[in-house]
Formats: C-alpha cells, sequence, structure tokens
C-alpha cells in the first residue's frame, strides 16, 4: 500500500497549524541546506585501509556472509551457488531494478513484486553500504521496497564496491546530494535481524531474516 500521499496529508495539516504553505518554500530548502554546511561534523574515528576490504570484514563479523565477484554477470551465479549450498529454494522475489540480471540463465525463478509471507527469499540491491559498520543501506521506493529486505527469511543483497562509503554520515550525505529529500523508508542492515531479550540469548530471524548473504560486485 502505498502511503506517500497521506503522509504529505498529514504534514500539509501540521504545516497548515504552524501558519505555513502545505510545502516547504524554497528558501526553507535553503535554510536547511546552509544549517548543515556551517554546522561541520562531530568526531569520527580514522578509517584506515581499503573501504570495500572493510565492509567485507565488518559484514562477516555481523553473522552476514559474503561473496566477492567481478561484474554484474556473475551475480546470478553467485545467488545460485549460495541458495543451492545452504539447501534453499530456487524461487525468490526481487526488487524491479534488478530485473535485467539473467536470474533464469542461472537456474533461478525470480518474480519482481513485492514479498509475500510464502517467499522464503528476497534479491534486493542497495543504495550503498557503510566500510565501518558492515551496513547496507536500503532507500524505499516504487522499485525497491522496503519489505524485499524484511519478510523472506533469506535476503540477498547486491551491493557495487563503487557504492561503499566510510560511515552513516557518508551515507547521508550521499542522500541528500543525489536525492535532495530522504524517501518514506530508510533501512540500514547489519546482518541478520536478532534480538536477546529471552535469557540473553541470541536468537536470529526475530524481526527480520535468519540470512543475509551480500553479493559485493567489484566491477560496478
Amino acid at each position: 500500500m502505498d502511503t506517500t500521499a497521506a503522509r504529505r496529508s498529514i504534514l500539509a495539516r501540521i504545516r497548515a497549524a504552524q501558519g505555513r504553505e502545505a510545502t516547504p518554500a524554497a528558501h526553507e530548502r535553503q535554510a536547511v541546506a546552509d544549517y548543515l554546511a556551517l554546522h561541520p561534523e562531530g568526531p569520527r574515528p580514522p578509517l584506515e585501509g581499503d573501504l570495500v576490504a572493510r565492509f567485507v570484514g565488518e559484514a562477516r563479523k555481523m553473522s552476514s556472509s559474503v561473496d566477492e565477484v567481478q561484474q554484474l554477470a556473475d551475480v546470478p551465479a553467485a545467488a545460485q551457488r549460495y541458495l543451492a549450498g545452504h539447501g534453499l529454494p530456487m524461487q525468490a522475489v526481487a526488487w524491479q531494478t534488478l530485473d535485467a540480471f539473467d536470474w533464469a540463465g542461472a537456474g533461478l525463478a525470480v518474480q519482481f513484486r513485492k514479498p509475500e509471507d510464502r517467499d522464503l527469499v528476497g534479491l534486493t540491491g542497495c543504495f550503498c553500504a557503510t566500510a565501518e559498520t558492515g551496513t547496507l543501506v536500503l532507500l524505499s521506493s516504487r522499485e525497491t521496497w522496503a519489505s524485499g529486505a524484511l519478510l523472506p527469511e533469506t535476503h540477498i543483497a547486491v551491493v557495487p564496491a563503487s557504492r561503499i562509503v566510510a560511515g552513516h554520515e557518508d551515507a547521508f550525505a550521499l542522500m541528500r546530494a543525489e536525492r535532495g529529500e530522504l524517501p518514506r523508508a530508510v533501512n540500514f542492515v547489519s546482518g541478520p535481524s536478532r534480538t536477546g531479550d529471552i535469557e540473553q540469548t541470541i536468537v536470529l530471524g526475530a524481526h527480520g531474516p535468519y540470512r543475509v548473504h551480500v553479493i559485493v560486485v567489484h566491477g560496478a
């Protein structure tokens, strides 16, 4: 369900109660940009070495599994290897942005739609990824629905090496530079879903996928 119209209506009512127009004016947007430019980031720990290698190492620490391939054309075969190696089904749902991949050629039956309860494998891309924590950054849209990474038990994410940035601050800066406005949902995925609420015992898959598998594409 697309709630964009409802969200805009709610924000418009709030702005009306403040005596402002329904949508932000150009000078309001510029004021936000000026504020960000005049307030430097706080101190950050130095991040040394190769960002891709750092991301791979940190992602594995967060219980994500990682495969590295050289080009985008290698992605379907890498996904098939992972699923076959874990005895998982060869059926998946995927973001619309991944429809150009030759999934059928790799033996996978992929549908490009939002997942349902019966779907066990979800394929997504990412907006970017952060090396500091091994985190995937996913932005929702009509073609990149948030549930694709949350509902299936197994989440496979395609991460172009060129989209790996140092930290979360860099991820938000990239969003502002490329998108201007944040989408309805921004999800930071750091490994499989987990909780330790019961007797401090870690349980995977509590609020999302049991497995997160990352395919890093060095030539993209």
